[in-house]
């Protein structure tokens, strides 16, 4: 894919969303394998016993025997889970090394200067928040991917606190500076702060929380777990009350002012936090349950997922009809207005399907309230893939938009003798 080169002063942190929607639609189709296969058994020794417990993930030793089985339709829907996983974690990877490449000659520039003197330096947070998720799509790749992982996956885990505490670091050292930027100087321009824009940091918290909460919840080394889920536990806070905050102050300004057309795809920015901190929750609920032993009822999970997806309908609904009335799916999506805070309309797509995969299997499933496998089960699948769907349409839609290189025009050929 040719995308264009040397934006410098034409370059926007906001460009990061790219590679992190592309993160996002990889574990997405791998969602469907962590929900769909059954996961193998692992023999766990604690306190000199010795116990038999399932193994969190869907990995290569589970998947392998449904791709390669008798049913015919599920061993290709299985294929294309997988080549789903594959091409959208290559296209994150790749355009996450465009966005650094570019961000490198962004800061040489006048434009990244006034940057940090404006409103717009919180966007800078878009770079922890896509670094955070290309851990998670490594895990994903090396799950999936790499035969007998979980033999020595207790080696990994410390390697994966490790790294989503240098970006949650590099998250918190961003907001910091804005925030005392904007504390010590009074220079901070409501009127341009119409929009949910500042919550990108908000984003950033949540993405590093639900990272360590993986560790928290799939290691069975009770400092490992406890590390995990204690650092998931601190950004989930600042990732509540920050979002409190931004949340107030966004909605005071857009109501002052009215919202920046350009930016109302960020109304939907609460729909992937809910997700994460929904994913986070289920995860230290798990980890507390397999190593500190505090147990909760599959009932309490269900009222929380719900709780969380009716803020997500909310704020879709709310989000929709304001984008509509702006006419901004006319105007930047399929018009000639072009911004890069357009890709800010893939994650929320990814985060319904996702978390809307989690509530139909952890809450509805779980629970009893719905058969697995049955009609109206299918139903409410297909529902979520054709949002799926949508999304990758979107995606491709906006690639070709906004980063691919334009074609030079082919000159007229003469034909005459």
């Amino acid at each position: 894919m040719g995308l264009r080169k040397n934006l410098e002063e034409r370059y926007s942190p906001v460009l990061f969303l790219s590679a992190l929607g592309n993160g996002g639609l990889a574990v997405s189709f791998y969602v469907y394998l962590h929900f769909m296969v059954k996961h193998l058994t692992q023999t766990v020794q604690s306190g000199g016993e010795s116990a038999v417990v399932r193994i969190p993930m869907a990995t290569f030793g589970a998947i392998k025997p449904v791709l390669l089985g008798d049913n015919l339709i599920v061993s290709i829907l299985t294929a294309l889970a997988l080549v789903g996983i594959l091409v959208f974690a290559a296209r994150h990877y790749f355009f996450l090394y465009w966005n650094l490449r570019e961000l490198a000659r962004f800061r040489k520039t006048e434009s990244y200067q006034k940057l940090l003197k404006s409103n717009r330096e919180i966007s800078l947070a878009a770079i922890p928040l896509t670094l955070a998720m290309s851990i998670n799509v490594f895990f994903v790749l090396a799950g999936v991917f790499v035969p007998g992982l979980w033999n020595f996956v207790e080696y990994l885990f410390p390697f994966a606190l490790l790294g989503f505490l240098a970006v949650g670091i590099y998250a918190l050292q961003i907001f910091v500076t804005f925030m005392t930027r904007i504390l010590t100087t009074g220079d901070f321009e409501g009127a341009e702060n119409n929009s949910l824009s500042q919550m990108i940091a908000v984003f950033a918290f949540a993405m590093v929380g639900v990272g360590f909460a993986a560790p928290g919840a799939m290691s069975t080394n009770l400092v490992t777990s406890t590390m995990g889920i204690i650092g998931a536990t601190f950004f989930l806070s600042a990732t509540v009350l920050i979002g409190l905050q931004s949340l107030f102050i966004g909605f005071r300004d857009m109501m002052d002012h009215g919202i920046d057309t350009e930016n109302t795809p960020t109304l939907w920015i609460l729909i992937p936090i809910m997700t994460l901190i929904g994913i986070a929750v289920v995860r230290i609920d798990h980890g507390l349950h397999m190593n500190l032993k505090v147990h909760t009822q599959p009932g309490e999970l269900f009222v929380i997922m719900f709780i969380l997806l009716s803020v997500q309908i909310l704020f879709a609904a709310m989000g929709w009809q304001v984008m509509r009335q702006v006419n901004y799916f006319k105007r930047y999506l399929s018009g000639p207005e072009r911004s890069p805070t357009s890709y800010a309309l893939i994650c929320p797509g990814v985060a319904f399907f996702v978390f809307g995969m989690f509530v139909l299997h952890m809450g509805m499933v779980r629970v009893g309230v719905l058969p697995k496998f049955e009609i109206v089960y299918f139903v409410l699948l297909a529902g979520l893939v054709a949002i799926q769907i949508q999304t990758i349409i979107t995606m491709f839609r906006l690639d070709r938009k906004l980063l691919q290189e334009e074609r030079k025009p082919v000159p007229a050929v003469s034909l005459a003798a």
